[in-house]
């Protein structure tokens, strides 16, 4: 196996590497740490001796290094974890209901279902309750027995999205620019922005002057590599700006609270609904998945209302399929381009692309401090939600639908063409933010 193809596993490896701290370095002799991988001090979790090479030396595609990261996962974390029939993460013997009439629960608690909680999304009008299948039943058979009971009803899986995109070589101690969507220092004063991930570590330099609110986790703030380094380019601003956008509002909900459950479905559509109480006209969301019906069904309403939803359309290569939230309906899919303006090789391709903006060796404010050289569509994503909410404050049009419509066709006109005539399954309408301050590591802040 070679080692460029070991990297791209590492920095594929699913959230828990992000999320959860892990004891010991890599198996099989390597080190912590390793560009594209994942952060110093932090191991994969594998159970046995077993070395890394064992499990990976026939692995030949990318789709293939994100099953081992999901394999992985999943071996640590049997007692809460499973996966569903087509091998995808999901929370242990959980089904989730999609505003389910009392006479459907009534049925389903008939038929040995209980009811664990329920989130009541009050701005979006629609609640999510969460079931517990039999004792000893599985999780798909109890997902079909609920579809029986109420053929009418929307049921699925409490799917874990997972973050797409890693640090790829260790921390500085400062850039000279922190590449951010909001383009215009002026222009940055009244921006609010949503972001759905982990946690976001608020002492780094580039968020001086920024205003975050931070939701989940029972109101305690978890830190995280990924969610940090994604806010930090959706506002942080370049140093030769003068450092961060002053005035800039950030609404960063944490869907993962550093816990092996965490990035599940009934999180997600929390903040979701979070995020649309407050008022906030662009969400990132740099997470990816299958498809699961209570999502879509909410990102529908969500969108309908005028968000616009900005999603990293996922590395799991050009040949893969659909990766969601990026591949729903209304949903603005990110793809990532080099320095020299390619495609990332293990960036996904589909109709699902809308844009293309800059995702590798970008430097990003990390934890517990420093910068870290990131690559993903998970980076390029908050530099398309910003431009779009940048365009979105100085519409003046009353309709959110009409002025997020007004905003994603603005930026479509501005984006620079790429590839194949028209749009295209690579770039999309072609590439935005290249004007963004270009990354000068190794300069001080």
């Amino acid at each position: 196996m070679t080692r460029a193809l070991l990297l791209t596993i590492l920095m594929l490896a699913p959230a828990a590497g992000a999320q959860i701290p892990l004891p010991g370095g890599l198996p099989g002799g390597l080190p912590a740490g390793l560009p594209g991988g994942l952060p110093a001090g932090v191991g994969l979790p594998l159970a046995a001796q077993q070395p890394l090479e064992a499990l990976t030396h026939d692995v030949g595609r990318l789709a293939d290094a994100r099953r081992l990261g999901i394999h992985l996962l999943l071996r640590r974390h049997a007692d809460v974890l499973e996966a569903d029939p087509g091998g995808n993460p999901i929370v242990r013997g959980e089904v989730l209901a999609f505003s389910p009439s009392g006479t459907a629960l009534a049925s389903a608690v008939n038929a040995g279902f209980s009811i664990v909680r329920e989130r009541s999304l009050g701005a979006l009008g629609v609640r999510i309750v969460v079931l517990e299948a039999p004792r000893d039943m599985p999780t798909d058979h109890a997902l079909s027995l609920l579809r029986r009971l109420d053929p009418a009803g929307t049921y699925d899986f409490n799917n874990i999205y997972m973050q797409g995109g890693a640090a790829q070589g260790s921390t500085t101690s400062g850039v000279g620019a922190v590449p951010s969507g909001v383009a215009d220092p002026g222009a940055a004063r009244a921006v609010a922005l949503g972001l759905i991930d982990g946690g976001v570590g608020t002492t780094q330099a580039v968020f001086q002057g920024i205003v975050i609110h931070q939701y989940g986790c029972g109101g305690t703030a978890i830190p995280s590599a990924h969610g940090t380094e994604v806010a930090s380019l959706l506002v942080g601003r370049s140093a030769r700006f003068g450092g961060a956008a002053p005035g800039a509002t950030l609404y960063a909900a944490d869907v993962y609270c550093g816990k092996p459950t965490g990035g599940a479905v009934d999180a997600i559509t929390d903040a979701l609904a979070w995020l649309v109480a407050q008022h906030v006209p662009v969400i990132n969301v740099s997470l990816v998945g299958p498809p699961n019906a209570l999502l879509q069904q909410v990102i529908t309403r969500v969108v309908a209302q005028g968000f616009l939803i900005v999603a990293a359309v996922g590395n799991d290569g050009a040949a893969a399929p659909p990766l969601y939230p990026a591949a729903y309906p209304g949903v603005v899919g990110v793809t990532a381009v080099d320095t020299h303006r390619r495609v990332i090789f293990e960036a996904e391709r589909g109709p699902q692309v809308m844009f293309a903006a800059p995702g590798a060796d970008i430097p990003a404010a990390t934890v517990p401090a420093g910068f870290a050289a990131v690559r993903g569509t998970s980076f390029a994503a908050p530099l398309v939600a910003g431009l779009l909410a940048a365009r979105l404050q100085t519409d003046p049009t009353p309709d959110p639908a009409a002025a997020a419509r007004a905003a994603v066709a603005a930026l479509a006109r501005a984006a620079i063409h790429l590839g194949s005539s028209g749009r295209n399954t690579v770039f999309g309408f072609g590439l935005v933010g290249a004007n963004l301050p270009a990354p000068r590591p190794s300069i001080a802040e």
